[in-house]
């Protein structure tokens, strides 16, 4: 088996010969991505995307989401993904005197299957590619330009989260949380994310939930655990990543620290 990841600056070409590739990701920069092959699942703690040969997908930043990428039969998952960083987004928003009007838009992400010239235009990207022309800076920086012009084209109201570039507002922690409480990150991520320092977020969350941070994450993963094992009739091994633990062994560990029996035993 083999995984190649071809990051050429704000491009990057991803191949994976994996059964299946599970994962979770801080989404930092809005993404711009080309499923060329297999298929790809994408969750944001309530639902399920799901994306086939050939769709288009936007990404919006500063959001959680867990992935599956599973290759097709005897191939390989490929992908080719645009990462639109601040300063690439501030720069053409100069460039073409785009403001944001801060209009709330809160889906994780746009499909664009629908688009010829979209599809026109990313396989440009992996011709550009296959030729080796993508090492070239001048290149990369007309492609990402011309991009952005199509994403405004197809999805004008993309403006408003593409060109506002404040850090995330203060919101509600305890919606928050039990929305993403199965994401493995740090609490600064966590804190980030809610609009915080470190240290507000620790203060402002044990007023809520009268418990640290740390202790809760635990405590809620375990019983979201026990109700999938007992009521759903799921497997340890079926769901200790998707709860947020690293693996089985640290989950089985602190299940049986705090039920008094290990997961296979309370069945």
């Amino acid at each position: 088996m083999k995984s190649k990841r071809e990051d050429l600056d704000s491009i990057v070409y991803s191949c994976y010969t994996q059964l299946s590739r599970q994962g979770e990701h801080f989404v930092s920069d809005h993404v711009l991505s080309y499923q060329i092959a297999g298929d790809l699942i994408l969750n944001d703690g309530f639902n399920n995307y799901s994306a086939k040969d050939g769709s288009i997908r936007f990404l919006r930043r500063n959001q959680l989401l867990k992935f599956t990428k599973q290759p097709p039969p005897e191939g390989e998952f490929k992908s080719l993904s645009i990462y639109l960083n601040q300063q690439i987004l501030k720069d053409f928003s100069v460039e073409y005197n785009l403001i944001s009007e801060k209009k709330e838009y809160n889906k994780p992400l746009c499909l664009l299957n629908g688009s010829l010239q979209f599809q026109n235009y990313m396989n440009s990207l992996l011709l550009y590619h296959h030729l080796g022309k993508l090492s070239d800076p001048r290149l990369v920086d007309l492609k990402i330009k011309e991009g952005l012009i199509l994403l405004l084209e197809e999805e004008p109201g993309l403006k408003n989260i593409l060109f506002d570039f404040n850090e995330p507002g203060k919101i509600d922690i305890e919606a928050f949380m039990n929305k993403n409480f199965h994401f493995n990150v740090n609490l600064d991520r966590f804190a980030y994310l809610t609009g915080r320092s470190l240290a507000t977020f620790k203060r402002d969350f044990e007023k809520i939930f009268g418990i640290t941070p740390g202790k809760w994450l635990i405590q809620k993963r375990l019983q979201e655990a026990r109700y999938l094992i007992l009521e759903k009739g799921k497997m340890a091994s079926e769901i200790y990543l998707d709860l947020g633990f690293e693996d089985l062994s640290h989950f089985s560990f602190a299940f049986k620290k705090h039920y008094g029996s290990s997961p296979s035993k309370i069945i």
